[in-house]
């Protein structure tokens, strides 16, 4: 479906709306702070951004923004201000949407798919990085036209790093992202990147898709 990068930094609403969004078959990135959502987008833009206004470092208004000088995507205010003026002073600043806090999870989706239609980019249903073709919607992946037997965790765990292709990925944020955890043991994340090299016909000493960078995390990439 979409990769999705929301914006909150609270904690319980965060975590909410990524098992929602994981359930729909989105590859899901979050980010707490301002700083921290304009890092991800410049490294890697997602197809949409969920933006809270409340954030503990920027105002949402001055990161909304600052986010139209890095990136086009669409993007959807989260809010639980109700002033008319604001909204529509945010939207004519570049917002594509909002919506009034709270809301379901059936809501978020549906617009969401408006605002991917009518920018154009509707995500597509499957990531493919080299040989590696991963059908979100059917929650199936297929190396060189084989199909890769999968448990859930393995699956999430693979689409989150082929949505960014190239892009080192540190363990504390698979630990966030995937595992929705945020804290855990480095450990668990190793036994599941080892079961997933084995099943792509690979080891840590002799990479193919999965690369580890020492001392910072690890990465997925077609081979050379």
């Amino acid at each position: 479906m979409a990769t999705v990068l929301v914006v909150e930094d609270d904690a319980m609403v965060r975590a909410a709306l990524i098992r929602d969004l994981t359930s729909r078959a989105h590859v899901v990135r979050s980010a707490g702070t301002a700083l921290d959502a304009l890092r991800e987008v410049a490294q890697s833009p997602p197809d949409v951004v969920i933006l809270d206004l409340g954030l503990p470092d920027l105002d949402g208004a001055e990161v909304l923004r600052m986010l139209r000088g890095l990136t086009d995507v669409p993007v959807i205010i989260a809010t639980a201000r109700d002033d008319e003026t604001e909204i529509v002073k945010l939207l004519n600043a570049g917002a594509d949407d909002f919506l009034a806090k709270p809301f379901s999870g059936e809501h978020l989706a549906a617009r969401m798919s408006a605002v991917l239609r009518r920018s154009g980019r509707v995500a597509p249903a499957a990531l493919v990085v080299g040989g590696l073709r991963i059908d979100l919607d059917q929650r199936e992946a297929h190396l060189e036209g084989a199909p890769l037997e999968l448990t859930r965790r393995e699956f999430d765990l693979l689409a989150y790093l082929a949505a960014s292709p190239g892009r080192v990925v540190a363990r504390r944020e698979l630990l966030t992202e995937v595992w929705q955890q945020a804290y855990g043991d480095d450990q668990t994340i190793d036994v599941h990147l080892s079961w997933l090299r084995r099943k792509l016909g690979e080891t840590a000493s002799r990479p193919r898709y999965i690369h580890t960078v020492r001392g910072v995390g690890v990465k997925l990439q077609a081979p050379q």
